[in-house]
């Protein structure tokens, strides 16, 4: 079964061909006009982790389903998407428009941290609804980028980057509750970043021999060398939530996505999550989720 969709996948499903250079770069960007992929025209994407990001501007009522969770984006927004996340999204009405630009990690190769910013981040908020107003100064990015890509100027991949993080900026300025974790100290944002790129290199799960190493405060702990309750006020600061409370949610979001997303049984699925005994994982899911992991798999997402 394949949990991911790759960037050749994406252009032999959705435009038919791919760029000569594909295989020959270090990391790759692109961008689309979202008419081109909408309406009658529009063919399937697999509800899958793809394995690059994807920053789109849609305009029109759709769904988006991302992790366990379906969101109606009812007039404009912004949607961030990234490889830890299976996602996809529908469209509601035939009345569409946006942008979209794809890119993988090597693309911002010392260039920036993208896994730093919420937006990326999986307990983030990937939807932003945008005013039109905010609408029209998007899309004037957009523009730029097709302007940029299309030129010949020797830096151009430069100015491209720093069109992502325009767009990625003014997103996060939309988003008032992100502005707390951004006034804290230096030194407490480097703790909380640190502990969730520990915690993100353990995912995704895409294979049954595939174990998590690190799943107690402690252990976390233990790698960052800082003491537990130094990494617990932390995170408590930056994000409202306590180590465990994290690592947890973390682990349930990943046991949702292979529950509904592949055929391993619950015993394979409790092992790579770091569970040694199967009633240990199914105590723990339950708690968290109120049903049963196999309730779960059988039950629709709404």
């Amino acid at each position: 079964m394949k949990l991911t969709e790759t960037l050749e996948d994406f252009y032999t499903i959705k435009v038919n061909g791919m760029p000569e250079n594909l295989k020959k770069e270090i990391g790759h960007f692109n961008v689309f006009k979202l008419d081109d992929f909408v309406g009658s025209i529009c063919k399937p994407f697999p509800y899958t982790r793809k394995d690059f990001y994807k920053i789109s501007l849609i305009i029109g009522k759709n769904k988006v389903h991302y992790a366990d969770k379906i969101s109606v984006i009812d007039d404009q927004a912004l949607f961030f998407a990234n490889p830890q996340i299976p996602y996809n999204w529908e469209q509601v009405d035939e009345n569409q428009t946006g942008f979209f630009c794809i890119f993988t990690e090597a693309f911002f190769s010392q260039f920036g941290n993208l896994k730093e910013y919420p937006l990326f981040q999986p307990g983030g908020n990937p939807i932003v609804p945008i005013s039109l107003e905010l609408t029209e100064s998007l899309k004037a990015v957009y523009l730029r980028m097709f302007d940029e890509i299309n030129s010949d100027y020797a830096f151009k991949y430069d100015v491209l980057r720093n069109l992502v993080f325009e767009i990625i900026h003014t997103a996060l300025k939309t988003q008032t509750v992100t502005t707390s974790l951004y006034s804290k100290s230096n030194a407490t944002i480097r703790i909380s970043s640190l502990f969730l790129e520990l915690l993100e290199r353990q995912f995704p799960i895409e294979s049954i021999s595939q174990q998590i190493f690190f799943r107690s405060p402690s252990e976390f702990s233990g790698q960052l060398n800082v003491h537990v309750n130094h990494l617990n006020k932390a995170l408590k600061e930056t994000t409202g939530k306590t180590t465990s409370q994290i690592i947890s949610e973390r682990i349930v979001q990943e046991a949702m996505i292979l529950l509904k997303q592949t055929n391993w049984n619950i015993n394979e699925i409790a092992w790579c999550l770091g569970f040694d005994e199967v009633s240990h994982f199914i105590n723990f899911f339950k708690k968290n989720v109120r049903v049963s992991p196999k309730t779960y798999r059988v039950t629709e997402i709404v």
